[in-house]
């Protein structure tokens, strides 16, 4: 915008002021007649009230054109029929900034219905509210998930699902929930996620709705499937022995299709039968020593929670670490922070999950010369509870990573297979989770996130 005109309009005002007031101080001093005086007051009055009309004029449009924009108003307009230029080059530029503001309003609500199109369109539900529970926006899928049509106020989920309710009303910033949810065709598993954020000086809570039922069903197939193949391996290679020395004896006791008679039976084929019959015991026993282990990870009692410190514990293991085998080979150091950290738990439970991932980890570095174990215990990124048990053994393949924790599934010839199956179950019954991150040749570390 040029201003040049509109200051030589203002100068020329002034000038036209300050020559008859110069003039009327020069009369007075040299005592000149009055009407002198009245005449130059004459020329000064209609330049004043001139002056004062030709700011006003543009202070007036410039305080609209203010006013509209505070008012979210861009519709105001600005006549160029104008004859004085300084004015209509104020008004040429208010104009230009106003058809500016108008665009990026326009820009705006149309970036505003692409978003709102493209949250209507994902299949994961959005919806914000702020501190007393209103809600500013939820998608379709956020309504359908959460089974209502119209939602204004976190208060309508509560005829809908109490539980529902209670999550999402208390769930706090960046946590995650699960929910049970109970509709008409049957049971859905909600994953609540929140964040929180700031907008026109509100606090509101961002949660994303996801139904994870699907999700849930095909890992609780694929689980079930890897447990049934190592049931039936297990199984089968204690069956196939027995069935076979069955059958191997039965022939003893068979000449053409009819029983043996008693003098048909000589001392060699009793104690041929005698070794089936010890092979099959043991066989035997082996498979009861299997479903005992199937019992103890499927009958675990609940946790008895108390609080207690974790440096007793993690200390308790260390004098617990030294009784083992071949543990003087491979050095185990402690740490935990802070130091007076406490832990709501089942101590003896964490403490069982405990020695046996140190056990797990003292066995892979049993060839190991430079072997070393760490127990660090603290609060991770995201603040929640941790005990991480470091080794730096050979670490575990790719391969069979994710099948380290079915149950009976061991790479130890003498293994049982059962030992990292009842520490992750042992870890869900306390509400957290048992993870594994491992870099072969270099480190594996077992995680009990509570």
């Amino acid at each position: 915008m040029n201003f040049k005109n509109h200051y030589l309009q203002i100068v020329y005002r002034v000038v036209l002021i300050v020559f008859p007031s110069i003039a009327v101080g020069w009369t007075l001093a040299k005592g000149l007649s009055l009407p002198v005086i009245l005449l130059c007051l004459f020329c000064i009055v209609p330049v004043v009230i001139n002056l004062v009309y030709y700011l006003n004029t543009s202070n007036r449009k410039i305080s609209y054109f203010l006013e509209s924009v505070q008012n979210d108003d861009s519709a105001l307009t600005f006549s160029t029929d104008v004859s004085n230029r300084p004015v209509l080059e104020i008004y040429m530029g208010l104009d230009k900034v106003n058809k500016q503001i108008q665009k990026l309003k326009i820009e705006s609500r149309q970036q505003e219905q692409y978003f709102q199109t493209l949250l209507e369109h994902v299949a994961t539900g959005i919806m914000t509210f702020d501190a007393r529970g209103f809600v500013l926006h939820a998608n379709s899928a956020a309504k359908k998930m959460l089974g209502v049509e119209i939602l204004t106020h976190l208060n309508q989920l509560e005829k809908v699902n109490l539980n529902l309710f209670q999550s999402i009303r208390n769930i706090q910033p960046f946590e995650q929930k699960l929910v049970s949810v109970a509709t008409e065709q049957g049971t859905i598993q909600l994953s609540l996620k929140s964040a929180s954020f700031k907008a026109k000086e509100k606090d509101l809570m961002l949660l994303s709705v996801q139904d994870i039922q699907n999700e849930l069903d095909e890992k609780e197939l694929d689980s079930w499937m890897k447990l049934i193949r190592v049931l039936m391996h297990e199984i089968m290679n204690s069956i196939a022995p027995i069935t076979s020395l069955s059958e191997s004896m039965c022939k003893f006791f068979t000449v053409n299709g009819r029983p043996a008679l008693p003098e048909e039976v000589n001392e060699a084929t009793i104690q041929t039968t005698l070794r089936g019959l010890n092979v099959i015991r043991e066989q035997g026993n082996g498979l009861m020593l299997f479903v005992e282990s199937y019992r103890k990870l499927t009958r675990l009692p609940k946790p008895d929670k108390k609080t207690f410190r974790l440096d007793n514990l993690v200390n308790r293991i260390k004098i617990l670490y030294s009784s083992l085998e071949n543990s003087e080979k491979v050095k185990l150091t402690v740490a935990v922070t802070p130091s007076e950290m406490e832990l709501i738990a089942d101590e003896n439970q964490i403490s069982q999950v405990l020695i046996n991932l140190v056990k797990n980890a003292l066995q892979a570095n049993e060839k190991n010369p430079d072997g070393k174990i760490q127990i660090a215990a603290g609060f991770n990124s995201d603040h929640r509870a941790e005990i991480r048990v470091i080794d730096s053994g050979p670490g575990i393949p790719d391969a069979i990573l994710e099948q380290i924790f079915v149950p009976f599934f061991t790479t130890r010839e003498n293994g049982s297979g059962i030992g990292l199956s009842l520490s992750r179950q042992i870890m869900r019954l306390h509400g957290g989770s048992l993870q594994v991150r491992s870099i072969p040749g270099k480190e594996t570390t077992f995680s009990m996130i509570f």
